[in-house]
């Protein structure tokens, strides 16, 4: 399990703050890296966009093998396979 580390970091005036190198160091967060930030329930989450990136595919697999499976069950029935015979007639 990784280790948790908590670091205080102050805010410049233009509402800037530096992440600690150990931090950057984990998170492979290089210059021009690109961050997101998300707010919930007064907390502020900051995630490589990339690593997000990577979450919404994998979420959006699940989503679409579980609709293919759904679709086939709805497609593949004898319902169809009669209807498919009267309309080749």
């Amino acid at each position: 399990m990784p280790e948790s580390i908590m670091k205080t970091v102050t805010v410049s005036g233009k509402g800037q703050i530096s992440i600690p190198q150990e931090i950057r160091k984990q998170l492979a967060v290089e210059k021009g890296s690109k961050l997101v930030i998300i707010l919930k329930d007064k907390k502020l989450l900051i995630c490589k966009a990339s690593d997000i990136s990577q979450s919404i595919e994998d979420s959006f697999e699940d989503v679409v093998r579980y609709s293919e499976r759904s679709l086939e069950e709805t497609w593949d029935n004898e319902e169809d396979e009669v209807w498919n015979r009267y309309l080749k007639t």
